[in-house]
């Protein structure tokens, strides 16, 4: 019974992910609103509650105003993905800054940094 509901779980996880790329490229019209992309979505084993990880491209300022326009649009993303995901009970939604992306290249520009220092020594 357990596997039953992780299963569902993780398959609402990817459902949720590609119907959120969807409504953020298509529906929403915030200004603030600026490039951005999901990286990861959880939902918990009772479908009540779906953490979506979103990274915004562009400076700081443009990350916080991205993350604040999606943040007022919180309570359409949620009536929206309901829509689409025909769940009896629309799950309660919360929209996190991911900057795994941006960590991930700043270590490969620095391992490439390191390599480059270490071929002019030898």
């Amino acid at each position: 019974m357990m596997s039953m509901s992780v299963n569902r779980a993780r398959r609402l996880a990817e459902l949720v992910k590609e119907e959120m790329g969807q409504i953020l490229h298509r529906m929403l019209k915030d200004p603030r609103i600026g490039f951005v992309s999901v990286t990861d979505v959880e939902v918990s084993t009772d479908l009540a509650h779906i953490k979506i990880y979103l990274s915004p491209y562009g400076d700081a300022e443009a990350k916080r105003q991205t993350m604040a326009g999606l943040e007022s649009a919180r309570g359409f993303i949620r009536s929206e993905l309901g829509q689409r995901l025909r769940l009896r009970h629309t799950p309660e939604i919360e929209l996190i800054a991911d900057d795994s992306i941006e960590r991930g290249a700043r270590i490969m520009s620095l391992l490439e940094e390191i390599k480059k220092e270490q071929g002019e020594r030898s």
